[in-house]
């Protein structure tokens, strides 16, 4: 990874996205890296847009905000159309197969079906965060895999590794193919 990486998570409130945001920053300090992390809720929380922001950076990191991401990752067609002003051009944009987005962008443009992958292939919808963070990981390599696998594992709910290992294999997968 060179220099500085901006990323901001978005979807709806109850997609586990912040949840996401403070497992990927976990992920970078443990490969040593300098993080802020920092999340907002719609005033909606459930169903409203959400999203949490992640810099990461081999050197310090000089104002805590993202204003220009490096990635935007869109799992609601509300949240993309809100963020996608604020990502940088040549930036990555990976958004969920069910939004719509017109081609002619100035992005590199990832569209994977995380949400459909959550429901039909893992059976449980609410590990599409951890599906997005597996993608978002083979995309980029911001972080390492050993060091995703362990923060998503310190962060999850007792009884449920095997099920988020699963997810962010599932992640890693969908970028693969």
């Amino acid at each position: 990874m060179e220099g500085q990486k901006e990323i901001r998570l978005s979807g709806s409130g109850g997609q586990g996205l912040i949840l996401a945001g403070i497992i990927l920053a976990e992920a970078a300090i443990l490969d040593g890296k300098n993080v802020i992390q920092s999340q907002s809720y719609g005033p909606e929380a459930r169903g409203g847009a959400s999203k949490a922001e992640v810099i990461i950076s081999n050197d310090e990191i000089d104002y805590p905000k993202v204003e220009q991401a490096d990635l935007l990752l869109s799992l609601t067609q509300v949240s993309c159309d809100k963020y996608i002003d604020t990502l940088k051009e040549g930036g990555i944009l990976v958004i969920d197969s069910s939004i719509e987005v017109l081609d002619d962008l100035p992005f590199n443009i990832i569209k994977i079906p995380i949400l459909n992958t959550a429901i039909e292939k893992i059976k449980k919808p609410m590990v599409a965060n951890i599906i997005a963070l597996g993608a978002i990981q083979a995309i980029t390599d911001v972080v390492s895999k050993s060091s995703l696998e362990a923060s998503v594992l310190k962060r999850v709910p007792k009884g449920t590794e095997q099920l988020n290992r699963d997810a962010l294999m599932e992640g890693y997968n969908l970028i693969k193919r």
